[in-house]
């Protein structure tokens, strides 16, 4: 899977495996260098791989280093690749004779339960964030039918239905969403994100690596990225949503339009489309007001309005998010940004949100990612295109043969063979399953 993401990720950018001077490898359900076995497919040219792991925010974590390793002068190019195999299930540990490093994290939500949020069930993750939810639904209105709303019938799986990437294209009903089988009380099976296996792949260029290789057609800028962990509300407040990150995600959110030139609480109205971590549909509504999209009593509302989709305020999700298309821990952040690229360039056809690029300065509107990991990382990415930004010409569609924004396809020995290094091995290639 890494092999194909990364071939895919080279191809559409029309370089080798040569112009990649570092990389930066997410997994979380793999031995030590799996990065470098994944890699080593394309090429053994010596450069650095670090492998990354930080739970669900593993693939934007690595991105991150991959985008300061480039915005700081250490590299003209860099990879960023994520990859999971997950076992069928809710989520556990593969290492059974210690403690888990989140269990003081289930344990405040389990006591917020008992000093009176009430009582739930489930496992650990879902029960989690279900108490998030319940908390909300206590301090500022809705229901679980606002979830149901979140969730598949008109938005999510709505919206996955024009992916041709996402495991699940079913296009469930509100009604069947509320009488799935119950998780927590406050989640179906339907509101709760799969295990899955998947990979994808991102590479970050400086500015002068883009002139140079004429990719001004296609690159998209990253803004302003970054990376916060929690802070003492987590474990010393007495709020459910934020042992699920909502302080996590509010700081980071703040400090990203903040290193984009605008003034407090200002910018979230010039954003046209998101990606954001719905791992239970629980999250996706406290995330809303967490990341400035709305006011922290609007969450619910936003959703009855319709404004979390097409024809609406923002277009979240547009890919189905982590509950239709799919949750592989180590890929899904690189996902989310490969799915906002594909907005920004107008290349996502049946997924595009519309109005992007009706703004003064042509540059279009901006995208917003969000991705976090209990334990505890978030990482938040503001979008855009580049003021050089020119479409037209030989792109990335052009070079893989079809638009891979909207269509799956698998890659063959030959693609490979067009980004592998010069310093590639045929012994280890021989072994490469595509």
């Amino acid at each position: 899977m890494g092999l194909e993401a990364a071939t895919k990720a080279l191809l559409d950018a029309g370089i080798t495996y040569d112009a990649i001077e570092n990389a930066y490898v997410g997994y979380c359900y793999g031995d030590s260098t799996s990065g470098q076995r994944a890699l080593y497919n394309l090429g053994l040219t010596a450069i650095p791989i670090v492998n990354v792991n930080n739970n669900c925010s593993t693939g934007s974590s690595a991105l991150y280093q991959a985008n300061n390793t480039v915005k700081y002068g250490q590299a003209d190019c860099s990879l960023a690749l994520g990859f999971e195999r997950m076992k069928p299930g809710s989520l556990g540990t593969n290492f059974p004779d210690r403690a888990p490093p989140t269990l003081l994290i289930n344990a405040r939500s389990a006591e917020i339960e008992q000093e009176g949020l009430g009582e739930n069930h489930g496992p650990g993750a879902p029960r989690m964030f279900g108490n998030g939810a319940q908390e909300y639904f206590a301090k500022y209105g809705g229901d679980i039918e606002t979830l149901a709303k979140i969730d598949k019938a008109s938005k999510n799986h709505k919206h996955s239905l024009n992916n041709p990437y996402s495991q699940f294209r079913d296009g469930w009903s509100v009604e069947q969403v509320m009488n799935a089988p119950k998780i927590t009380n406050q989640l179906t099976k339907f509101m709760c994100s799969p295990t899955s296996d998947g990979a994808a792949c991102c590479i970050v260029a400086s500015e002068d690596f883009v002139h140079k290789h004429g990719l001004e057609n296609q690159a998209i800028e990253i803004v302003a990225q970054e990376l916060t962990t929690d802070s003492p509300n987590t474990f010393e407040g007495r709020s459910a949503m934020d042992v699920v990150g909502y302080t996590m995600t509010k700081n980071c959110a703040d400090k990203v339009f903040k290193d984009a030139g605008f003034a407090e609480g200002e910018g979230r109205d010039q954003v046209g489309v998101v990606e954001l971590h719905d791992c239970f549909a629980a999250n996706e509504l406290i995330t809303y007001p967490a990341l400035g999209l709305c006011a922290i009593d609007e969450a619910h509302k936003m959703v009855d309005r319709g404004d979390n989709t097409y024809g609406g305020k923002f277009v979240v999700n547009p890919s189905g998010g982590l509950e239709a298309k799919g949750h592989p821990l180590g890929a899904t952040g690189l996902g989310m940004h490969f799915y906002i690229m594909m907005q920004l360039r107008d290349w996502a056809g049946p997924m595009q949100a519309p109005g992007l690029f009706d703004t003064p300065d042509k540059r279009g509107k901006y995208g917003l990612v969000h991705n976090v990991g209990l334990g505890g990382a978030v990482v938040v990415s503001l979008l855009r295109r580049p003021e050089f930004f020119k479409p037209g010409g030989i792109d990335g569609r052009k070079r893989l043969g079809y638009n891979h924004a909207y269509e799956c396809r698998p890659v063959t020995m030959a693609d490979v063979n067009k980004v592998k290094s010069k310093k590639s091995s045929q012994y280890i290639l021989q072994h490469a399953k595509l």
